[in-house]
């Protein structure tokens, strides 16, 4: 039985509750870290101090100085997907990232913002590379940069949906045959997993954005 499952309904599947669950209790644990902020900060400030530093250097890291002004869209990304993954290896609670609507709606927002950014950088030339080189070899070329940028749409949310709700599959036959002390080694790898199916999504996101930043070819 879900915990929340008071919310189960047709109109508030599971991914769509535990996905307000996560909303709203990221947004209290925000709340709480930048009501005050001190001097000498407390555990919870210093923790969200902590995650906002490593996004941002790797940020840098990955686009240069520019990519910092993507912190709030990758920054925000990247601690939902990790705490929905992390929710899963709570036995009752399901991983919202484990259903394929809410992995392919951050992928579209990745999406729409790689060529929302493109477009505003380079005008009508980063249209011109679906083009191709040469003009008469653009019906050809269109197609092939048309299903080559929707594959990365693909790319980002199944990856994700597959290897998370294989891990809540796993995790709930296990529960099912020995309840006990052998699904603490799943858990452990459940817990390695969603960190680095997390920064799988997060990287390829930031590096989408970076080839559309870049000059078009």
């Amino acid at each position: 039985m879900h915990p929340l499952l008071f919310l189960d309904n047709p109109y508030f599947p599971p991914h769509v509750t535990y996905t307000w669950f996560i909303m709203i209790a990221l947004s209290v644990l925000s709340f709480l870290a930048t009501r005050r902020l001190d001097i000498y900060p407390g555990k919870v400030q210093n923790f969200f101090e902590l995650v906002v530093d490593t996004i941002a250097n790797l940020l840098v890291d990955t686009m240069g100085p520019q990519g910092i002004k993507f912190l709030p869209l990758v920054g925000t990304i990247a601690v939902f997907i990790l705490t929905a993954n992390l929710l899963g290896v709570i036995p009752g609670f399901e991983s919202p990232t484990a259903d394929l609507n809410t992995t392919l709606s951050m992928a579209l927002v990745v999406f729409v913002t790689t060529h929302v950014v493109g477009v505003r950088i380079h005008g009508f030339k980063y249209i011109k590379q679906f083009l191709g080189p040469i003009w008469w070899l653009a019906p050809l070329m269109m197609p092939i940069e048309i299903i080559s940028h929707l594959s990365r749409v693909l790319s980002l949310s199944v990856r994700l949906f597959g290897n998370i709700m294989g891990e809540d599959l796993v995790m709930a036959i296990v529960l099912l045959l020995v309840p006990f002390l052998i699904p603490m080694p799943i858990m452990v790898l459940m817990i390695f997993t969603s960190i680095i199916q997390t920064l799988v999504f997060v990287m390829l996101s930031m590096i989408y954005i970076q080839m559309a930043m870049s000059e078009a070819h």
